[in-house]
């Protein structure tokens, strides 16, 4: 009005003229700036109000960042908060707000509803944002307590929380923060509960005479936690820490083993085993956890090991699981389980266990010697039958070592199944297994009265020479392993006919054999019995026949026997490792082997 009136009131006469003059054009510029201010936040609000209602500015922004149907409440409370404290603060405060900073507060309030919106931002944000989400203390420690939130209304909040940890997991540093966390195994511990009364398993339930709980459809529900938790599990145990600390919450591993029991339920009652069917799917997720768990190095895997094999329902689960291998799922669960058995048969005592339990060794031989099929060399599956039967035949061998018993039962499989193993040792992918099998059985067989029934092993001799004259590596190793126990079935006249099949001759024999001991002169991770079994074949020649003797001094293999001497390392001495630790020593140590090989060749 006083811009078009022009009225401003009368200038006081003390004034002067100047100020009688810029008066007028002063105050029409103010007010002129006090109307375009205001005409200027009329257009803004005009504008905004246009975006927000004609064209969906929130709905638009939800979309974008692809928070669903719930996340324009997100969003709406993110540009409140952000036009609240550009008002109340700074512009800059309200510049500065992103959506996962929004989130991260949002989380670690006292309010349901907000932590709700602040959980939906995060899993939304985590894969870009993973480091920032890792970083902070207060974050990581809210998420792994909303792990264990069992209210009726609290199941969206427990499992977004549950699927960011399991991206947390999956990052070395963050999952170590993660595993760090005061009761966070105890938190993810509390998402593999079946919903069965007092926290029971299902090997409890049936142990009780109970229901299985799994089958009850009330629990279904439980089935997200469960795949959620074991995720997590899986991903922090490749960590051996982490492992460590999986071992020490208490009952968690019997809660893993648990959902091996859904596969062999299935197949007990002949219902189909799918991948969709969240059962499956829980029980090849705790079979991957205790694959790693049991395949932890040092002492921490010593004690896994042992507390996995101990519990009653660990290795009759495992057995029914070996039993199917008929589609590529059952395959794929079959080849995790033999994984299994062969890592826990480090350990001695379950080595007995897991010999002891009824027709699991004969699975184990089913599928390393009948599993061969038109899909090993046509493609599709043929690399996981491959496999598949390469890790049975390992578990075989781990089995067996040091153990009369398990070599008889191996032995109790077949009739011909000593034939059978050395017709497999001339094959090329399970060659080289079968001959570490036959190589045990060998040295342990004998003492579990299995002399005549291992004589067959003499067929197997020719091969074996040949392998040893130009074989390399791991093979070398396992074929000077081999002849060496072979040797001692044999008469002289049939280790001299035996040369003669092989076309080797007895100076090329100790040329070799020397030659190997030139090459490998110091003890190698690779090949840790390499010259031990070169020795054990050289000691078994020279007590045959004393022009051995003679033959392995023209080519101064004494000379060679002190080097061994002198570099001998306990990487020597063992049978089975764990990482960089021994767990099953030589019964005859490598310094005895030694001194028996010196003493021979220089009595002459």
């Amino acid at each position: 009005m006083r811009l078009v009136q022009q009225d401003y009131g009368e200038v006081s006469a003390a004034a002067d003229e100047t100020e009688k003059q810029n008066r007028g054009p002063a105050l029409n510029i103010f007010y002129s700036l006090a109307l375009s201010e205001a005409l200027l936040f009329l257009a803004e609000r005009a504008y905004w109000e246009w975006k927000v209602s004609r064209c969906l500015l929130l709905e638009e922004a939800s979309r974008e960042c692809g928070l669903g149907p719930a996340g324009l409440v997100s969003v709406r409370r993110f540009f409140y908060d952000a036009y609240s404290r550009c008002i109340n603060g700074s512009i800059f405060d309200g510049i500065k707000m992103d959506m996962v900073s929004f989130g991260e507060e949002l989380l670690v309030s006292g309010s349901r509803d907000e932590q709700l919106i602040g959980v939906r931002i995060l899993l939304r944000f985590a894969d870009k944002a993973m480091r920032r989400i890792g970083a902070s203390v207060a974050v990581m420690e809210r998420l792994v307590e909303m792990l264990n939130w069992k209210s009726s209304g609290e199941e969206e909040i427990r499992t977004a929380a549950a699927v960011v940890v399991s991206k947390l997991s999956g990052k070395k540093q963050s999952g170590i923060r993660v595993a760090g966390i005061t009761g966070a195994m105890e938190s993810i511990s509390s998402l593999l509960d079946t919903g069965s009364g007092a926290n029971a398993t299902r090997l409890e339930e049936q142990i009780n005479g109970r229901q299985v709980t799994a089958d009850r459809p009330e629990n279904n529900q439980h089935s997200t936690f469960n795949l959620l938790g074991l995720l997590i599990l899986k991903k922090l145990a490749k960590d051996p820490d982490n492992c460590d600390k999986i071992g020490k919450t208490k009952g968690l591993i019997p809660k893993i083993i648990d959902f091996t029991t859904a596969i062999s339920r299935k197949t007990r009652h002949q219902k189909p085993i799918a991948i969709t069917d969240p059962e499956i799917q829980a029980a090849k997720r705790a079979l991957q956890v205790l694959k790693l768990l049991a395949g932890t190095t040092g002492h921490t895997g010593e004690i896994l090991r042992r507390e996995i094999s101990e519990i009653v329902f660990t290795i009759s689960n495992i057995r029914e699981i070996l039993k199917h291998g008929e589609d590529e799922i059952s395959k794929s669960l079959q080849t995790i389980g033999v994984e299994i058995i062969t890592f826990l048969a480090m350990d001695e005592a379950a080595r007995e266990s897991i010999g002891a339990t009824g027709g699991m060794m004969r699975e184990l031989m089913r599928i390393f010697l009948d599993c061969a099929g038109p899909a090993v060399s046509a493609g599709g599956n043929g690399g996981r039958d491959c496999h598949v039967r390469m890790e049975a035949g390992e578990a075989l061998a781990m089995l067996v070592v040091e153990s009369e018993r398990n070599c008889e039962r191996v032995l109790r499989v077949g009739e011909n199944v000593v034939e059978r193993l050395v017709d497999a040792a001339g094959d090329s992918l399970i060659g080289v297994k079968a001959s570490k099998l036959l190589s045990y059985l060998c040295a342990y067989g004998e003492m579990a009265n299995g002399f005549q029934r291992m004589k067959a092993v003499i067929k197997a001799f020719p091969m074996v020479l040949n392998a040893m004259m130009i074989g390399e590596a791991k093979q070398l190793e396992v074929s000077i392993g081999f002849a060496a126990p072979i040797v001692r079935f044999m008469s002289p006249i049939d280790f001299m006919e035996e040369l003669k099949r092989a076309n080797v001759s007895e100076i090329e024999l100790i040329e070799r054999l020397v030659h190997i001991l030139q090459k490998y002169n110091v003890p190698s991770i690779r090949t840790p019995s390499m010259r031990r079994n070169v020795i054990d074949l050289s000691i078994w020649l020279m007590q045959y026949n004393e022009k051995y003797i003679k033959l392995f001094n023209n080519y101064e293999m004494a000379k060679e026997i002190q080097n061994v001497a002198e570099t001998t390392a306990d990487l020597e001495c063992f049978l089975v490792f764990s990482g960089s630790v021994g767990l099953t020593r030589h019964r005859t140590t490598m310094a005895f082997m030694v001194d028996t090989a010196l003493e021979l060749l220089l009595a002459s």
